[in-house]
């Protein structure tokens, strides 16, 4: 625990150290509320319609404020991690919640004057570095409070991003329908929305804290779980990337979101598709269902399977995801279309593990790295989630889009792709079997 012995003697810092007697089981609420905020961003595709119709742009360009808000995401969080270590949780914060509710402003302002660029600036760029910071802001503090379940304690957190589609979908499609869906309307939700979750991510500010030096929870003590991958040894951020770790990780986590959001992307025309020329055709509002319910697995994944691997070890949960996964993307390729249980049954648990891989990534850093500089680190690892989110999507729309010009329809238009994700499963499985410890020449010193 010598990151925790650090942090008193950093600027700022001795603001937010817990007084005695603070419960830590108010840290998750607190990392929740910003999750929940920034988990908005999974939402985006409400906007979408609208946006087309009121600034004549296509469905291409109105995806693009959600595409650079991922990729700012995945940069921030490589740049920034280090500074959320050194300035601790509450400045990290206070930066998430000033980007992301400004680029919503911005976004308002957008909408108000018919520029479309300020919506790409506002939710895209600024709006993007609020994510980014705003997603590992209270990961080490999660990981400190809790080293006794640190899998259930960031699950807990990072359930929160997966869950806040469910909180802003059906809440901008009212304030849409109540302010109605020209500029006007679009700007009045948008300014809504930001002045609203400034003040809930607030809440997480005001409670965030990080435990003093020295502590751990009552009637704990570390012990050795039988795991070679759990050091008792740190390693800094800058040096962590140059070992064959972080780069397995970050194959592992890539091809494991890639599988997984090429079907949260096109969830609702997929299902669409697949089931279009038999007797019980899939209806839009069907559709909608279906992603509601993927939306849930996911939120479900984060929480659930990153607990299980503080049972049963990070690795093995990652055999997991990756082994079951490539089983569940086969079995939705060669009999879905035969059974619709089957289909939503496979794609529940393919986007189970997408959720569980990123609360699950976490901990499996902190096993082999230890916990100074954790989140740091885990942002240089969310480059991953960029690649990925760019990847995914394409591999997916590209391949569908080419069938359908050829001619091709329903499953057809998936066959592709599917093998595609079931062989990047396959080699992300590999690249995990390959994870052995860190090399001791790679540890700080003074750390045991």
């Amino acid at each position: 625990m010598t990151a925790v012995a650090d942090v008193g003697a950093t600027p700022g810092y001795s603001r937010v150290i817990a007084p005695p007697g603070w419960s830590r089981w108010l840290v998750p609420p607190a990392a929740l509320s910003i999750h929940l905020a920034i988990g908005q961003a999974y939402a985006w595709s409400v906007f979408k319609p609208p946006l087309e119709k009121a600034m004549h742009i296509s469905g291409t360009g109105s995806a693009l404020p959600f595409q650079l808000a991922i990729v700012m995401l995945g940069l921030s969080a490589a740049f920034g991690g280090t500074f959320v270590e050194r300035r601790g949780p509450r400045w990290a914060m206070t930066v998430s919640l000033t980007c992301f509710c400004s680029g919503l402003l911005i976004s308002a302002l957008g909408a108000a004057t018919n520029a479309y660029w300020l919506i790409v600036l506002g939710y895209g760029f600024v709006g993007g570095i609020g994510l980014g910071i705003g997603y590992i802001s209270p990961v080490s503090t999660l990981i400190r409070w809790f080293p006794d379940r640190p899998g259930m304690a960031t699950g807990f957190a990072i359930m929160g991003f997966g869950g806040g589609a469910l909180i802003a979908s059906p809440w901008t499609t009212e304030l849409l329908s109540r302010f109605g869906k020209d500029h006007t309307g679009i700007s009045q939700t948008f300014l809504v929305m930001g002045l609203t979750y400034a003040v809930f991510m607030s809440v997480g500010i005001l409670l965030v804290r990080v435990p003093p030096p020295g502590w751990r929870p009552a009637g704990w003590t570390p012990q050795a779980n039988g795991s070679k991958l759990v050091s008792d040894h740190d390693v800094a951020a800058n040096d962590a990337i140059r070992t064959p770790q972080f780069w397995l990780l970050w194959i592992v986590l890539c091809f494991n979101v890639t599988a997984g959001i090429g079907i949260l992307e096109k969830a609702a025309p997929m299902v669409i598709d697949y089931f279009k020329q038999t007797s019980t055709p899939v209806s839009v509002t069907a559709a909608a269902g279906f992603v509601a319910v993927l939306s849930a697995a996911n939120m479900a994944g984060r929480i659930g399977w990153s607990s299980l691997s503080d049972l049963i070890g990070r690795k093995n949960v990652y055999r997991i995801y990756l082994g079951v996964g490539a089983l569940a993307y086969a079995l939705v390729w060669s009999v879905g279309q035969t059974s619709k249980l089957l289909f939503i049954i496979g794609a529940m648990v393919i986007l189970s593990f997408y959720g569980g891989g990123f609360a699950t990534i976490p901990a499996y850093l902190k096993d082999l790295f230890g916990t100074f500089q954790v989140g740091a680190i885990h942002g240089r690892l969310l480059t991953a989630w960029s690649v990925a989110g760019v990847a995914g999507p394409l591999i997916v729309n590209a391949i569908a889009d080419s069938g359908a010009r050829h001619g091709k329809s329903g499953p057809e238009l998936y066959g592709a792709s599917f093998a595609i994700m079931i062989t990047l499963l396959c080699v992300a499985f590999v690249a995990n079997e390959l994870i052995r410890p860190v090399a001791a020449k790679h540890h700080r010193k003074g750390t045991a």
